[in-house]
């Protein structure tokens, strides 16, 4: 079974929205219900485990409970830091489940194929994190603003969420990090220096995160988009349908 926290505990200033950003709407739906449906969709995955703030927990169990066609679900209350949010969740992770996903609670427009990607790819190898090409040229600059060096750009990925891994690993790297005092830049990252190889599956570019409010506009835009998009192919299947037809009666 695979188990999935969703770490929602942050204070999202960002957003300037004066609530968590995960129950601003998008597309007519809360951010964080989007998100909980797009994972329930997906079979192998057995309970969501929701990470919120302390204060946060009574009021959004009390909205999902009012949500149809959700897998089983906890809500439970993170750390002052994301990395023990995590480790909170997991330590209401059922027995049974063998993989753990962690994916951003604002990250609603993830793909059912790009979830069930990261959960064979994490039985596989262990771990495995969602990812995207950078499109962009990255410099490394040092503490006085200077260009130091500038990797290839075909080594570089942006990575995103979910990221995946067999349970036992997940939970030996963040008990590990937690004794030695380490915060690391996400989940791989602590997998990582326990020396467990970690897999990048290819995702998608909208997958993002809503952190701004710009970034709510995009995906707005990403979901009209979406929508237009397969209009579009619809009536350019019918052309080509009645392009052939037509060219049959000419004979």
């Amino acid at each position: 079974m695979v188990s999935v926290i969703f770490p929602a505990a942050g204070q999202g200033k960002r957003m300037q929205a004066g609530i968590n950003k995960v129950l601003l709407t998008l597309g007519n739906e809360p951010i964080l219900v989007r998100t909980l449906k797009t994972f329930s969709a997906v079979e192998e995955i057995g309970e969501l485990v929701v990470v919120v703030a302390a204060e946060e927990v009574a009021a959004v169990e009390e909205q999902l409970q009012r949500i149809t066609g959700l897998k089983p679900f906890k809500v439970t209350a993170g750390g002052s830091e994301r990395q023990y949010s995590i480790y909170n969740g997991l330590q209401q992770v059922a027995e049974a489940a063998d993989v753990v996903l962690v994916h951003d609670a604002a990250r609603p427009l993830v793909t059912e194929k790009t979830i069930r990607a990261v959960i064979a790819a994490a039985r596989a190898q262990g771990g495995a994190i969602a990812a995207v090409p950078a499109k962009n040229t990255i410099k490394v600059v040092n503490g006085d603003g200077l260009v130091e060096s500038t990797p290839p750009r075909s080594t570089l990925w942006e990575v995103q969420t979910p990221q995946g891994f067999r349970k036992e690993i997940l939970l030996k790297a963040n008990e590990q990090a937690l004794a030695e005092h380490f915060l690391g830049t996400d989940d791989a990252s602590l997998v990582e220096r326990i020396g467990v190889k970690v897999a990048v599956v290819r995702s998608d570019y909208r997958n993002i995160k809503v952190t701004t409010p710009e970034d709510l506009l995009i995906a707005e835009a990403f979901l009209q988009c979406t929508a237009e998009d397969e209009a579009r192919s619809l009536q350019a299947a019918a052309r080509k349908a009645r392009q052939a037809w037509l060219k049959e009666e000419d004979r």
